[in-house]
């Protein structure tokens, strides 16, 4: 029987993963958030998770949403229920009227929140809305790559 630590362990590995190779940086620490949240420009974050919804729509969302004439200048992600601090101090910035979830993106620019898509719009729709959804963020807030 497989150890359920070890099992996790392997998921949320996997979960890192697939993040950073879609070109993501992992902000795992509050003080990595305050710096990436610093930089100008638009920066996507999605607070990732281990929940079925994140594994097979928001990742995949998230890893094709960017192939797009308009993109985020950075990409980054916290991982809720893993770096619990760091998403903490992600989760300061976007303000009263975001409600904590994941998996979640939200769009900042220049550090102020311009958009947000939460569990509620990824749990039981398909990757395409996700990334329709994404992309039309990309269109209104970024420039063309």
């Amino acid at each position: 029987m497989m150890d359920y630590d070890l099992f996790m362990q392997e998921i949320i590995r996997t979960a890192r993963a697939e993040m950073e190779n879609a070109g993501y940086e992992q902000l795992r620490t509050p003080e990595e958030v305050e710096k990436a949240f610093a930089r100008p420009g638009t920066t996507l974050v999605m607070i990732n998770s281990v929940c079925g919804c994140a594994g097979g729509i928001a990742r995949p969302a998230a890893a094709n949403a960017i192939h797009y004439d308009k993109r985020p200048d950075h990409l980054v992600t916290v991982f809720a229920g893993q770096d619990k601090e760091a998403t903490a101090a992600a989760r300061a910035h976007f303000g009263e009227d975001h409600i904590p979830s994941s998996p979640a993106f939200v769009l900042l620019k220049d550090g102020k929140v311009v958009a947000d898509i939460g569990r509620h719009e990824i749990e039981g729709h398909d990757v395409m809305s996700v990334i329709t959804n994404l992309q039309a963020y990309f269109e209104e807030y970024c420039d063309e790559v």
